[in-house]
């Protein structure tokens, strides 16, 4: 067998050493949805081994940055196999081991590689099975499996672990048919909450993240920066840089780095370096960046259209017409990029922190002139990642520098480097017409999104009449979508698009209630008719103590709902204003999903938990400054993000749904929050806040421009 990818049968029994290896083939079409040009290993998209000592290895092509898929994907071997959670080793994001795969984002994880993992484990109880019926010469319904060890049922004597069927042998059991997963009501491991796996690794300071790893001879580069974004070198001084003791010189390209075994005498060399720049016009900044989109942003996409919006907009009783606006965020992970990269006997090695492994590896393969099955990327634990490493960049400058020097490299960047070469969730604009009838029913929704995507952007609520528009995609930058709006790079943070489209739709949604007098939570019923989302809305209201009231209330509540990643989310809200300051302080917020089969139930609420608490950071705080291509905020100081003094209590409640496969867990709660802070914030004062964040400094011109029509 050859895989996709070129590792053959003969290499994956080598890198198994002894064992059962368990290789799962699934149709293509199973995992297209993930990448229509690039699938999983040809033969098997998953697969495990069983050691002699009757451990398991699982190898799987995603990484864990702290959302905890370490311990779930361990959680759903341990229940198919029937083993205990204490017997499987985890191998994660190493490409010479692990079978291709896209990366680790989207909430796909669990929802996407999870259905493989689970088939490969039962696969590989069943093979075990039949090893065992032909040693004791029984039926295979005869024997039972438990904790790692097949026994004849009534004949407890009669029994051999799962390492002793392999001992001395190595057997390849090639699975094709459908797997025969178990029923949920017979979950022993899935549907708990174990201590996590990297519990005591990271509360002891033992886990290793890529700036942690060490090789002889290792070398830290700092590399020249430009002042800005666009700027060009015009005129290069590096002769006192050269005279730093053990410092060696790199200039290639436009790569231009210094480095040293001692890292402070790196940094002290780098400083020594004088640059002249040419710097590019600055023609945009947070003034004038939603006009500038909103006119450069014009390949358009029709997401979604039936009814007649034509007819409908002329026919509404009442007609609402907003448009919505947020800045550009940071990811400012906790753990910046870092990698260490070697390259030697024709084969480079890089440790990175990266949530795209497979991918890394090909485009460092590719800058070094060399075949993807010669470099390997192996991938640490991650401190952060919300969709900001993806690109690879500290990886690529890395293995660069080691091919150049011939020496081990690492490169880590500086907290101004992360914010300077962070790929920002993009700026957007929505422009929504939206119309009731006289009973309060939506009639017509005619939404038109610049910059951040179709994710999120279609409503869930029933609209006879409905035009949905993405102008610019994303706004990355593709064919698809046409060149880039931006002065800087863009790319996907955490439930990319989702955040602006939920926000721009939840609050036009409390808009239309409030003009109808009616409760929001008894508006979005009325014109609901998907149960999943009236149960998981209703979830939400018991376990937040929901009263109906008209908005403004005074009372400071706020509701938003969406489905993201295939989850239902509904969250609530309560808050209180300082009019005099317009600080907003966040009092509590509820929030119920429904994600279908849940692993690992305090997993999912930490995700809920943690998704929330940084949505506050977009909806409270978190707006880059810029200048063009200059980069104005370089570090917390400057860049506000929510601090623990400041995070509410939240309480996080999982609708019960075993009827449906596990969805994902790692985004949809983000989703809701600045629309349930901002719906929050209208019941509170009576204003309306349509630009995120909602800023001390934007409520007080809210309020002075109420008082002054009053």
């Amino acid at each position: 067998m050859k895989s996709a990818q070129g590792m053959s049968r003969r290499t994956l029994f080598k890198l198994a050493g002894g064992g059962i290896v368990i290789f799962i083939g699934l149709e293509p079409s199973t995992v297209r949805t993930q990448d229509a040009g690039r699938l999983y290993p040809e033969d098997f998209n998953a697969y495990l081994v069983i050691r002699k000592n009757g451990r398991v290895t699982v190898f799987s092509g995603k990484i864990e940055m702290g959302q905890g898929v370490l311990t779930s994907q361990a959680q759903m071997v341990a229940e198919e196999l029937d083993v205990e959670l204490a017997a499987i080793d985890m191998v994660l994001g190493d490409t010479d081991q692990c079978p291709w795969d896209m990366g680790t984002f989207g909430s796909l994880t669990t929802r996407m590689f999870g259905p493989a993992l689970r088939a490969a484990a039962a696969k590989a109880r069943a093979a075990l099975t039949r090893l065992a019926a032909n040693k004791f010469g029984v039926p295979e319904e005869s024997l039972v499996t438990k904790n790692g060890v097949i026994s004849v049922r009534g004949e407890p004597g009669r029994h051999i672990g799962y390492g002793e069927l392999s001992k001395g042998a190595r057997i390849a059991q090639v699975v094709d048919e459908e797997a025969a997963l178990r029923a949920a009501s017979d979950f022993r491991v899935i549907g708990s909450s174990p201590l996590r796996l990297d519990a005591l690794e990271k509360v002891t300071g033992a886990a290793k993240y890529a700036a942690d790893i060490r090789r002889q001879g290792l070398l830290y580069a700092r590399i020249l920066r430009p002042p800005m974004h666009g700027a060009t070198l015009l005129k290069l001084d590096t002769l006192n840089a050269e005279k730093v003791s053990g410092t060696m010189l790199v200039k290639q390209g436009g790569l231009i780095a210094v480095l040293n075994a001692d890292p402070e005498a790196a940094t002290a060399a780098l400083a020594q370096v004088k640059a002249d720049w040419s710097l590019p016009e600055q023609k945009v900044d947070p003034g004038n960046i939603f006009e500038h989109i909103s006119k450069q942003a014009t390949k358009q996409k029709i997401v979604t259209s039936k009814g007649n919006i034509a007819d409908a907009r002329a026919g509404v009783a009442t007609l609402f017409e907003m448009t919505y606006q947020k800045g550009y965020v940071a990811h400012a992970p906790i753990e910046p990029h870092a990698a260490v990269a070697e390259v030697r006997d024709g084969k480079a090695t890089i440790w990175a922190s990266t949530q795209t492994p497979f991918p890394a590896r090909d485009q460092i393969a590719e800058m070094l002139g060399m075949e993807p099955k010669n470099v390997r990327v192996i991938t640490p634990f991650l401190g952060g990642g919300f969709g900001g490493k993806s690109a690879n960049g500290q990886a690529a400058e890395a293995a660069q520098l080691a091919r150049i020097t011939g020496k081990p490299v690492q490169v880590a960047w500086s907290r101004a480097e992360e914010f300077f070469y962070d790929r920002f969730d993009p700026a957007a604009v929505v422009k929504i017409v939206s119309g009731t009838n006289r009973d309060g029913k939506i009639a017509l929704w005619d939404y038109l999104v610049y910059a951040a995507g179709e994710r999120g952007a279609t409503p869930v609520y029933d609209i006879a009449n409905v035009s949905v528009r993405s102008n610019g995609g994303t706004s990355y930058g593709s064919d698809s979508a046409g060149a880039s709006v931006h002065p800087f790079s863009v790319g996907p943070w955490r439930a990319p698009g989702a955040n602006m489209n939920v926000f721009a739709t939840e609050s036009q949604i409390d808009i239309m209630a409030s003009a109808a007098g009616m409760d929001p939570l008894a508006f979005r019923l009325k014109n609901l008719t998907d149960p999943r989302m009236i149960r998981v809305l209703n979830a939400a209201a018991l376990a937040f103590g929901w009263k109906d009231a008209a908005t403004p209330s005074r009372r400071g509540f706020g509701l938003a709902c969406s489905v993201d990643a295939g989850t239902y989310v509904a969250t609530m809200a309560e808050v209180s204003i300082n009019p005099a300051t317009g600080q907003v302080k966040v009092l509590r917020v509820v929030c119920a999903q429904d994600m279908g089969i849940v692993v690992n139930p305090e997993g999912a609420k930490m995700q809920m938990e943690g998704g929330i608490t940084m949505g506050l950071g977009y909806t409270l705080t978190e707006e880059l400054q810029f200048h063009g291509g200059e980069i104005l905020d370089r570090n917390f100081d400057t860049y506000a993000i929510p601090r623990f003094s400041g995070a509410p209590p939240i309480r996080a409640v999982l609708v019960k749904n075993d009827a449906l496969a596990p969805q994902g867990g790692g985004e949809p709660a983000i989703t809701t929050t600045g629309a349930v802070i901002a719906n929050a914030v209208f019941d509170a004062i009576g204003v309306r806040m349509a630009q995120l964040p909602i800023t001390p400094k934007r409520i007080l011109q809210a309020l002075a421009a109420k008082n002054a029509k009053a």
